[in-house]
């Protein structure tokens, strides 16, 4: 079973920091030039879509449970713990229309549903692995920042 920490109305959006001066000058003072600028910008905003979605909450959990194979809704739900029916159908729905997930339903009574990951699906097993391998590797180094942090003086700065 998967276990998540309890956390309510978690969802990460990851944003974009434009890095270049090109509005403070024509031209730019590095040399770019503002369709060079609205290119980058547009190419981060892609990718945040696709972030997006990979960093939901409940995304990675349905992703690394299907990575054993196809699963029915009830089966995901019981192996996700503290998933609601609601927050599966919509993160199962949002993995089908970015085609990481295919769903197959069956016309029997009573209805039968399988979720698989799709290729795609499939490719983003190994760098989610990496990513669990890193977080496991450093939760330790993590936390006492986090401690060292929470026990410093507050500062205007913050």
């Amino acid at each position: 079973m998967i276990k998540t920490a309890s956390q309510q109305g978690t969802s990460v959006i990851l944003g974009h920091t434009q890095v270049t001066s090109a509005k403070e000058s024509p031209g730019g003072q590095d040399g770019n030039t503002p369709t060079q600028d609205a290119s980058f910008t547009e190419t981060c905003l892609r990718a945040n879509q696709v972030l997006a979605r990979i960093g939901d909450k409940w995304t990675l959990l349905v992703v690394m449970t299907l990575a054993g194979g196809p699963r029915r809704f009830s089966e995901l739900k019981r192996s996700i713990d503290g998933v609601s029916q609601r927050m599966l159908t919509l993160t199962l729905r949002g993995l089908e229309r970015d085609g990481l997930v295919h769903r197959k339903a069956y016309g029997t009574v009573p209805p039968r549903v399988d979720y698989a990951l799709t290729p795609l699906g499939r490719s983003l097993r190994e760098p989610v692995e990496e990513l669990g391998a890193w977080a496991l590797a450093h939760a330790d180094t993590v936390e006492a920042a986090r401690r060292a942090f929470d026990a410093a003086e507050p500062s205007e700065e913050r």
